[in-house]
């Protein structure tokens, strides 16, 4: 019998979320919670780890990669954009407009570095080349 294992990461992604659920005030700029120095760090080492893992040929051949790097940028800054604004037509009034350019915005952003190579990692994915 096969038993779902559920993923750390996504554990933790759960706890994070319940953490600013009961104590908003740590993402405040009035906390005495240096947030912005901790999420500095937290992605600095999560870029660390990920490093040491991989051997320098793998990074090399993560950057090399060519295709992969071209088909991210395309399908990020024009496909995405492209698939939002053929449901433009829909944007009637000013507030579905408003929400049609709220996802125009958010086609046209990459996702964070740090966000990509967790989630590549997560499925066992081509890691040299999310990084």
């Amino acid at each position: 019998m096969n038993r779902i294992r559920i993923d750390p990461f996504v554990i933790t992604l759960i706890g994070a979320v319940l953490l600013a659920y009961f104590f908003p005030k740590w993402g405040s700029r009035q906390s005495e919670l240096p947030v912005d120095e901790v999420a500095s760090v937290g992605i600095a080492l999560i870029f660390f780890f990920y490093g040491l893992k991989l051997s320098p040929d793998k990074i090399r051949m993560g950057l090399r990669n060519t295709k992969l790097h071209v088909l991210i940028q395309l399908s990020t800054f024009l496909l995405f954009p492209l698939i939002v604004i053929a449901f433009y037509p829909l944007a009637q009034n000013g507030e579905s407009r408003s929400i049609w350019l709220a996802f125009l915005f958010l086609a046209a952003l990459p996702s964070t570095v740090s966000a990509s190579v967790v989630m590549v990692s997560i499925t066992r994915g081509n890691i040299p080349g999310a990084i």
